[in-house]
């Protein structure tokens, strides 16, 4: 998600989100994900989309001309390969509608089965389906793409999901009978690399370091999350300030 990667054999799939690569991806999307979104592994009974509404779908202002397109499904097609028989994951229109082939698979339906799987079986068992989920993403959802109004909520949906998962992680790893805080740090390491705005794992941040008694590190983390807001012009959570002067005031005394 700047880059995600499919951990599926090529021959039963094809990273349909290996690449957040502007344009490419969101074709991907259109194609293959965005009108079911949540399409389960199956993507043999989707409805595909014109190229019509694909052209306008990739810029509402300046909708790409009938040359366009062509040209850019078949740098996308090459770029997803084909599966062992030969055939490509994209297949050549000849119905006037572009549509991915049953053979392929998109990687977010995955991370969203593992982190379901995962948050069901709880932090005995589901640490490792939700560190599989996590190790998919490498970078923030649809980074570098053009502003695209369809895919605004879908890659706010994302954001939320992944920082849960993020979240959760940390918060098991730390909380586990023999705490692993060298796990539940890279969980909110990876967590903040996709939103560096995430309050939580600035909590969750916060929380680690005084475990392990770094209370620079505490501070460390209250202060990056200030130059973040400081940045976006947002003030901080109160729970996120509950947090630094809870930690704060007993470890001063």
């Amino acid at each position: 998600m700047g880059t995600t990667q499919t951990q599926s054999p090529r021959d039963t799939a094809v990273a349909l989100l290996v690449e957040w690569y502007g344009w490419l991806t969101a074709i991907v999307f259109l194609v293959g994900c965005v009108r079911g979104w949540w399409w389960g592994g199956n993507l043999q009974n989707l409805p595909g989309i014109s190229s019509d509404t694909a052209r306008e779908a990739m810029d509402q202002r300046k909708p790409w001309s009938k040359a366009t397109l062509p040209s850019r499904i078949s740098e996308l097609r090459n770029r997803l390969g084909t599966d062992v028989d030969g055939n490509p994951f994209l297949p050549r229109e000849r119905t006037g509608t572009y549509r991915l082939s049953p053979t392929a698979r998109c990687d977010w339906t995955r991370f969203t089965q593992l982190a379901e799987r995962g948050l069901v079986k709880g932090p005995e068992a589901g640490i490792a389906d939700l560190e599989a989920a996590l190790d998919l993403v490498r970078g923030r959802p649809f980074d570098g793409a053009a502003d695209l109004a369809w895919a605004a909520p879908r890659i706010q949906e994302m954001l939320v999901r992944i920082t849960d998962v993020a979240h959760t992680l940390a918060t098991w790893h730390r909380n586990a009978p023999r705490p692993d805080l060298t796990a539940a740090r890279r969980a909110v390491t990876r967590g903040l690399d996709i939103d560096d705005s995430a309050e939580i794992l600035y909590q969750d941040w916060m929380l680690i370091e005084d475990q392990a008694g770094n209370r620079a590190g505490v501070s460390a983390a209250y202060e990056t999350l200030r130059g973040v807001n400081r940045r976006l012009e947002i003030g901080m959570e109160g729970e996120t300030e509950k947090v630094f002067d809870t930690i704060m005031g007993r470890t001063a005394s």
